[in-house]
C-alpha cells in the first residue's frame, strides 16, 4: 500500500482547465468542493473545504471531454506540495492531489432516472 494516498470525493467547482507540455502532454486542473456537515438536531452546520486536482496524460484527456462544473466525482491520488516565492521574496506553499483514478458519480436526481429507464 502507497504511503502517500488520499480518496475524495466532491463537486467539481468549475471546468476543468486542459493543456499541454511543450512536449505533448496532456494536463488538466479540476477543482474541488469538498463538503462536511457536522453537529446535531437543528444546530448542524457545513463547511467545505476546496481542493485543486491535477491529472495527467488520457485521464487528463478524458476529464476535459466528460466533466463540468458541478459534476461530482471521486478521486484517488497522491498530495504533491507546490512551493515558490512570491514578488515580495516571501515564501508560499499549496497543496495539490495528482489523481491516477476518477470516477465520475452521478447526482441522486441523475441515479433516480436511470434507475427509472
Amino acid at each position: 500500500m502507497e504511503a502517500n494516498l488520499v480518496i475524495v470525493s466532491g463537486n467539481l467547482t468549475r471546468d476543468p482547465e486542459l493543456r499541454y507540455t511543450p512536449q505533448g502532454t496532456a494536463v488538466c486542473s479540476l477543482s474541488l468542493a469538498v463538503n462536511n456537515t457536522y453537529g446535531s438536531g437543528e444546530e448542524r452546520k457545513q463547511d467545505t473545504t476546496f481542493i485543486e486536482i491535477i491529472t495527467w496524460k488520457n485521464l487528463a484527456e478524458s476529464c476535459n471531454q466528460y466533466l463540468t462544473k458541478g459534476k461530482p466525482i471521486y478521486v484517488e491520488g497522491r498530495l504533491k506540495q507546490d512551493t515558490w516565492e512570491n514578488t515580495e521574496g516571501q515564501k508560499r506553499s499549496k497543496i495539490k492531489i495528482v489523481a491516477n483514478k476518477i470516477q465520475f458519480l452521478a447526482r441522486k436526481e441523475e441515479a433516480k432516472t436511470e434507475d427509472a429507464i
